[in-house]
């Protein structure tokens, strides 16, 4: 699936889930996406502040990326750590941990990433939503970047889920 540009904005499905440290702010997020109108998005869960282990929201969502259901994904919990660590032992899945706005941008520029991790006990909502409104809108740049990412998974022996 390629997405089509309009003003910045790419038409994608978008995969979210959190843990129960990243609830709220899971929550924030997918109401600004819902409010833009263009991206469809799946809430994976949880859907309260209930103890909940990561692990499970992340394999789910890392999954769905890796087998192209979806374009991209989010997943949050206390400080996006361990839902990063999760997420990139998936063939095909880049995710990144972001706590910047430029880490965000070359997450997209240089290493066409597909998942965006974030941690709620890091960042306040408002930062947390500019840096997805940049994840989200900044295209892969290619270039010899293409060539580098198409290394990642070359190697065999990779355990991959």
């Amino acid at each position: 699936m390629f997405p089509i540009n309009l003003k910045g904005y790419s038409f994608m499905k978008v995969i979210i889930g959190s843990d129960h440290a990243g609830f709220a702010l899971k929550e924030a997020c997918k109401a600004y996406m819902d409010g833009k109108g263009i991206y469809p998005v799946k809430d994976i869960g949880v859907f309260s502040r209930e103890s909940f282990d990561y692990p499970k929201i992340a394999h789910q969502a890392a999954q769905a990326v890796s087998r192209g259901e979806y374009g991209r994904g989010v997943l949050i919990c206390g400080s996006g750590i361990g839902m990063s660590m999760v997420a990139n032992r998936y063939r095909g899945v880049r995710a990144a941990l972001c706590h910047n706005i430029y880490s965000a941008r070359l997450s997209r520029l240089h290493n066409d990433a597909n998942i965006l991790t974030m941690g709620e006990r890091v960042l306040g909502e408002g930062f947390a939503l500019e840096i997805l409104e940049v994840f989200l809108t900044t295209e892969f740049e290619g270039g010899r970047h293409k060539a580098r990412i198409e290394q990642f998974d070359e190697h065999e022996g990779l355990s991959r889920g």
